[in-house]
């Protein structure tokens, strides 16, 4: 899968390493997962994410740290698919877990000032680094479990709903949903793909056009989510579901799933040139700036 032609220049400004073709192993996957994390581990860190390898496990830790609300902005995007890349061209690594080092918030979804009054070479380079996030996260061949320790709207929940399993805490005060039509933004075909394979026809399209924010037990409820567990045990839960999808032999789960995903994963790469454009003239309309303007202005009252 071709990478982003915007992503180099953002790792140049952005100080992070490029992507490499084969990385050293930083250790042999084992089968049995005691606890996550566990020792020996190894960490790298950009501004937005950390990661944590652990060595005796085989399984990655990423962890969102984007302060206030982990927003996918231009910067973020870049740095997930560097670290998705790094793990990805590790042979000892077979999984990981995402998360949040935030509290409350997993990620708000996408960055709305990258989305206001830039120029179209900047909403192409950031609509690209989009596609190119969701491209490499639906796409790993690692087990992908997303522990949802907060609130997860838009670009969030399509982070998670893109992972194998999703594990929230059970607080009712975190939501999730794929809530783009509040904002008066359509969610694009391959959002819209990527949730109807979780939740089916029906759900989805309910929720799409009501724009629905679905607190955790709801969000169990309608299947955007596999279980809830107390925030205290997310760990110990992740480290069980990751020992059972581990278990199995990881040719056999990596065919069948992108068995399961080609058709969905196909249809954005013969058309993502066609997505960008779409983008460029939605988000350029002045009735859609004008939207993103007064949810910005929203925002800043809330704050104050």
């Amino acid at each position: 899968m071709a990478a982003a032609s915007g992503l180099p220049h953002r790792i140049a400004r952005s100080g992070v390493l490029p992507l490499c073709r084969r990385l050293p192993a930083w250790g042999r996957a084992v089968r049995q997962l005691p606890g996550l994390p566990l020792a020996p581990c190894r960490a790298f860190s950009n501004n937005k994410i950390q990661v944590e390898m652990n060595e005796s496990s085989g399984v990655a830790t990423m962890k969102f740290k984007s302060p206030p609300v982990n927003s996918l902005s231009l910067d973020f995007l870049t740095e997930f698919c560097i670290s998705l890349e790094k793990l990805e061209n590790d042979r000892a690594c077979r999984g990981i877990v995402i998360t949040s080092a935030i509290p409350k918030i997993f990620s708000s979804g996408l960055d709305i000032t990258e989305m206001c009054g830039k120029s179209t070479e900047h909403y192409t380079e950031f609509w690209r680094a989009v596609q190119e996030m969701w491209l490499r996260l639906y796409s790993s061949n690692m087990v992908t479990l997303a522990v949802i320790n907060g609130s997860s709207p838009a670009g969030g929940c399509l982070i998670a709903l893109s992972c194998d399993y999703r594990i929230m805490a059970e607080n009712p005060k975190y939501t999730i949903g794929l809530n783009e039509a509040q904002l008066g933004i359509v969610a694009p075909f391959w959002f819209k793909d990527t949730f109807v394979n979780v939740v089916g026809q029906r759900v989805a399209e309910r929720s799409l056009q009501l724009g629905s924010l679905y607190p955790a037990p709801e969000a169990l409820k309608f299947g955007i989510v596999d279980e809830l567990v107390p925030e205290e045990k997310l760990q110990e839960k992740a480290a069980a579901v990751m020992a059972q999808w581990l278990a199995l032999p990881d040719h056999a789960r990596q065919i069948t799933k992108s068995m399961m995903r080609k058709t969905v994963l196909d249809r954005l790469v013969a058309h993502r040139e066609e997505d960008i454009k779409n983008f460029i003239s939605f988000v350029s309309k002045e009735s859609i700036q004008k939207s993103l303007r007064m949810y910005m202005e929203m925002l800043k009252k809330k704050k104050s």
